[in-house]
């Protein structure tokens, strides 16, 4: 009996696996072929307040499905181009870090084993998080790569040093990443209210090279000047926390923060990331999806990461 349609499955959003999008799952690291792959971080332990993020990487997969384009691609009328056709789309899902509970340092550890692996492939990683603290041992796998500058969407500044004796929390990774010597500079966007940083915190930020705006500074500013405020031409790593998104449209997080990006906000600074530079490297974290019962946090980030990976492979060409 066939299984099929005359061109092969139809493979519609709602059947099959969740991978990441619909595309191939290639669990053997040592023989990624693509152009980027998709790594699950599904750790939550550096967590201060409400944990869940772990579930992150199945919510976005899951979610990313609704996006699963098959072999026409996204057109996109504002831009009249097509993102994500398969003749030119290689995307793979290499599944999950595995991840110890409890053990920080070693969970860690086999996040950027794999990170370490996409790249030596030579193809772009996109981690799925897990709570900011994954950003950790992503930014520890570029030390081999030439120099990179970090754009960070968030509503926290994530630059403690150490508090209570933790270093490696999702407090602490921006301040990870400002100490590496490959690292040239920071763009902190979105961050506002309450934060997880002390005044001492943005003192150090600046002094270590970051450019610090809100959103309302964002807004007044508009798109065209602050993608000028980051230096052109570079290695760009985008680090997302999906609470950088206003809650309204990103509840399932476990510190939301009132007062965030609405979406086309976030997606004009990416796009024009793409365009000043080179993106080498994404994580989008701390999706948790026990807090949305509607699901809208995991289909934003899923439609983030396709919408920023169509346009990075499309202007790679152009």
């Amino acid at each position: 009996m066939a299984h099929g349609y005359e061109g092969g499955r139809l493979d519609l959003p709602f059947v099959g696996i969740c991978t990441f999008g619909k595309y191939p799952l290639q669990l053997d690291w040592e023989k990624i072929d693509a152009d980027v792959a998709v790594l699950g971080a599904p750790f939550d332990l550096g967590t201060q307040w409400r944990t869940g993020t772990r579930t992150g990487p199945r919510a976005i997969r899951e979610a990313s499905t609704l996006f699963a384009f098959g072999h026409a691609g996204a057109y996109d009328h504002e831009d009249d181009v097509t993102y994500l056709a398969a003749e030119n789309t290689r995307i793979v899902d290499i599944g999950d870090a595995d991840i110890v509970h409890t053990d920080t340092l070693r969970s860690h550890a086999n996040i950027e084993a794999g990170v370490r692996a996409i790249l030596k492939a030579g193809a772009l990683p996109v981690v799925l998080g897990g709570d900011h603290s994954i950003n950790i041992p992503c930014i520890n796998a570029f030390s081999e790569q030439e120099p990179i500058h970090i754009v960070q969407f968030d509503a926290h500044l994530d630059f403690v040093d150490e508090r209570h004796g933790v270093r490696f929390g999702h407090g602490n990774p921006l301040r990870r990443a400002a100490e590496k010597d490959y690292v040239t500079g920071l763009t902190q966007l979105g961050i506002r209210n309450v934060s997880s940083t002390a005044r001492e915190g943005y003192e150090a930020a600046r002094a270590m090279g970051s450019d610090i705006l809100s959103v309302r500074q964002i807004r007044k500013l508009g798109a065209e000047a602050v993608l000028a405020r980051i230096p052109a031409g570079k290695r760009y790593y985008v680090t997302i926390d999906i609470d950088g998104f206003d809650p309204s449209i990103a509840p399932g997080t476990g510190t939301p923060s009132h007062g965030g990006f609405a979406y086309y906000e976030v997606l004009e600074l990416l796009d024009g990331l793409t365009k000043r530079g080179t993106v080498v490297g994404v994580d989008l974290v701390e999706v948790a999806r026990e807090y949305d019962a509607g699901g809208i946090t995991a289909i934003l980030a899923a439609q983030v990461l396709l919408n920023f990976i169509g346009r990075i492979l499309h202007n790679r060409r152009a």
